[in-house]
């Protein structure tokens, strides 16, 4: 795998970029920039971190719409449903839910328990420095403990392809978690730890502010080099033949 923790991933400045960019598009990014890295025109690791300007429903990969959400709430509340590119259930996005994301390629595959950890337990390492202590649960997520028990505050994903890998995922930080048990169904299948319990007595919020998970992410993966560009034509085209699309979204 390529290497991580080292001083050749690059950080992506969000300021490059539109200030309206949506949560389709920004999907669309993280997709647009693994393809570049699966060619060999993305070279080094590329880390980011974004946060959707209105609150979004997004599927798994292979999330079965019917199964996890609310439909007939989110068409009321007008709240967008979109489907991303990687595995794992469904999720909420929105103000005060930072997302981040890694972008790697490799020469050798590695086995996913090794890309489960090597994104994880530093992210979790560098979060702890900066509040609460952060580890890692079940297959991927990250949580906290509380008086009330354990408490989910990350959900994250990947999608391997031959020589390349995107990971990326949820930080709750300060999300309205009443929202979630609206918009979203009890999931089909869930980590042991979650015990049956309802949304918002699973998750929890960081509380440490966008700067802080953003000095934490940059640093759990060394992302010092500053990226200033980013595959704008390639996003649109993603998100007109996908992203934007029914047929994509509602496909399972």
């Amino acid at each position: 795998m390529a290497k991580i923790n080292g001083s050749n991933a690059h950080w992506l400045d969000e300021s490059v970029l539109p200030p309206l960019i949506t949560a389709a598009e920004q999907l669309a990014v993280d997709e647009a920039l693994l393809n570049q890295a699966e060619i060999g025109d993305l070279t080094n690791p590329v880390v980011r971190t974004w946060q959707a300007t209105a609150p979004a429903v997004v599927l798994g990969s292979s999330s079965q719409l019917c199964q996890e959400v609310n439909r007939d709430v989110c068409a009321k509340l007008d709240i967008p449903v979109l489907r991303r590119p990687s595995g794992g259930a469904t999720v909420i996005l929105g103000p005060g839910c930072v997302m981040w994301s890694v972008i790697t390629p490799f020469k050798d595959k590695p086995s996913l328990d090794a890309i489960h950890a090597s994104m994880l337990e530093p992210l979790a390492a560098e979060l702890s420095k900066a509040g609460k202590s952060v580890v890692r649960e079940g297959t991927s997520d990250l949580v906290i403990s509380t008086a009330e028990g354990v408490k989910k505050i990350s959900g994250n994903a990947l999608r391997v392809r031959r020589h390349s890998v995107l990971y990326h995922g949820t930080l709750l930080d300060s999300f309205p978690l009443g929202l979630v048990g609206q918009l979203l169904q009890h999931p089909p299948r869930e980590p042991q730890y979650r015990m049956k319990r309802q949304h918002e007595e699973f998750l929890a919020n960081l509380s440490i502010g966008r700067k802080q998970i953003d000095n934490a992410v940059q640093t759990a993966f060394s992302a010092w080099n500053t990226r200033t560009t980013w595959p704008s034509d390639d996003v649109k085209t993603l998100v007109e033949s996908r992203y934007g699309q029914f047929s994509w979204t509602e496909r399972l």
